[in-house]
């Protein structure tokens, strides 16, 4: 302490001065995404301008409540950056604001999606959404025979739908089969390995078969939305939560977007008006929730300004062509792509022909440097054992890749293919013995070797965000 009582303690400082083992590891993981080729789905890199907004005075303030009925005092211009989002959240989907607002708080998708639950499903209530070893997201509820895994789960009523396992697309019949008996009080249309667009319209009217709301979860698609290159969930759906940082390409946050207005006229001739606002935003605050982080929401409208803009959709475009460039490679490759191709940002691929399971495949591409992760296929009978292997584009696009690079990519990533189904051949039937050959000196030696090829090809490519790490 000083003289005067105050801290000694350099507030100033730098993190290379303060912190040199995190600054260390912040360079560290730096250099590793430049180095190798980030092919997970469900990740993407934020640009500069968002990351100094993350990165703010911003991240100092609390501000519990909404805009205009704060429970702290100093929130005159927390107010304006939290309007701000949403004004822009709004324009970037093209929504008109008297038929929609949005809650910007949500700190990621996972939470938004159990806000939306807490406040027009209530507890035990009963939803629906897309199986988790058929593509769908744990937050949409998943549970096994012995054990509730999701806590939507745990506190509401979840009866999964499929895909069909011959075709890997969604089997909306018995979608709505299943749904007049189990009467859901809401239907998520929403996915987390799925390559294929939704059907909203078919979606709305099975909602409407049962009299339950129907929620989109557009998280991986939400970017391609606003570019407008896939179809649009708002035209049909009464609540759109989605992440803000996959296609979107913004910080790590989640938002909500509810319907204002009349949702339907009853057999008397009378309206029934929406009631989702105040739900949804006490569900969000007190409910769930305390503080937002104000940092994240100034950086999802820097990202959502972004997103309105011709540059975003041209960047839409190519991590579409992106992914049907990869696609198309790992099928001549020889390689089973679920449902035949895809439509979005993403690929499925099953390597049962391979005779490999998705674990030890992702284990080698980790080595040498190409970032996946393993995940199931339609017919497998566990998510702890997964057949295939997520692949997304939205990150190498981001890094300038076009159609030629991600031939390229797919070359790498079936050299590691073919090691890791050597090696699988060659060990015992565990994970660990496969682990334990992967040292084999003359193993080593073939990934060390394919490894140097993919940071060659990666360093070529220019990574946004800080140039000072």
């Amino acid at each position: 302490m000083t003289s005067n009582g105050t801290s000694s303690y350099n507030l100033q400082s730098d993190i290379r001065d303060d912190d040199p083992e995190m600054y260390d590891l912040i360079r560290a993981e730096k250099s590793r995404q430049m180095r190798g080729l980030e092919l997970i789905a469900s990740e993407n890199f934020a640009s500069k301008a968002c990351l100094q907004a993350l990165g703010s005075c911003l991240n100092n303030k609390y501000s519990e409540g909404q805009p205009g009925q704060r429970y702290y005092g100093g929130n005159e211009i927390i107010d304006k950056v939290e309007l701000l989002c949403q004004k822009r959240a709004l324009e970037a989907f093209k929504l008109d604001p008297e038929q929609w607002g949005v809650n910007v708080q949500p700190h990621s998708g996972s939470p938004a999606n159990f806000a939306v639950y807490t406040a027009v499903v209530e507890p035990h209530g009963r939803i629906m959404g897309l199986h988790l070893p058929d593509g769908g997201h744990l937050s949409h509820g998943f549970m096994t025979g012995t054990k509730k895994v999701s806590a939507t789960s745990v506190y509401f009523e979840s009866f999964p739908y499929k895909v069909s396992p011959k075709t890997g697309l969604i089997d909306y019949d018995e979608l709505e089969k299943n749904s007049l008996l189990f009467l859901p009080k809401l239907i998520i249309a929403g996915t987390s390995c799925y390559s294929r667009n939704l059907d909203y319209k078919r979606f709305r009217q099975i909602a409407d078969g049962v009299g339950g709301y129907l929620l989109a979860d557009m998280a991986h698609v939400s970017g391609l939305v606003a570019a407008g290159l896939v179809p649009s969930p708002f035209e049909y759906c009464d609540i759109v939560t989605t992440t803000t940082h996959k296609t979107l390409r913004g910080p790590r946050s989640g938002m909500i977007f509810f319907r204002k207005g009349v949702r339907r006229t009853l057999k008397d001739g009378t309206e029934e008006k929406y009631n989702l606002e105040r739900k949804i935003n006490e569900a969000v605050f007190p409910g769930l929730q305390g503080g937002p982080h104000n940092h994240q929401i100034a950086s999802v409208a820097v990202a959502l300004k972004q997103a309105n803009t011709p540059e975003f959709i041209q960047y839409q475009k190519q991590t579409m062509a992106n992914a049907k460039a990869m696609s198309k490679a790992l099928t001549d490759r020889g390689y089973t792509v679920v449902t035949g191709g895809t439509d979005t940002h993403l690929v499925l691929v099953d390597l049962r022909p391979q005779k490999l399971d998705g674990a030890r495949a992702e284990k080698v591409l980790e080595e040498v440097g190409i970032a996946v992760n393993k995940n199931t296929c339609p017919g497998d009978k566990s998510a702890l054992k997964p057949s295939g292997l997520r692949l997304g584009t939205p990150a190498l696009t981001s890094r300038n890749m076009t159609e030629p690079d991600l031939v390229q990519v797919v070359d790498f990533f079936h050299q590691a293919i073919v090691l890791a189904g050597e090696v699988n051949a060659s060990c015992g039937p565990l994970l660990k013995d496969f682990k334990a050959k992967l040292q084999d000196p003359s193993v080593q030696s073939r990934i060390e070797q394919l490894q140097k090829s993919v940071e060659s090809f990666a360093l070529n490519f220019p990574m946004p965000g800080y140039d000072e790490w």
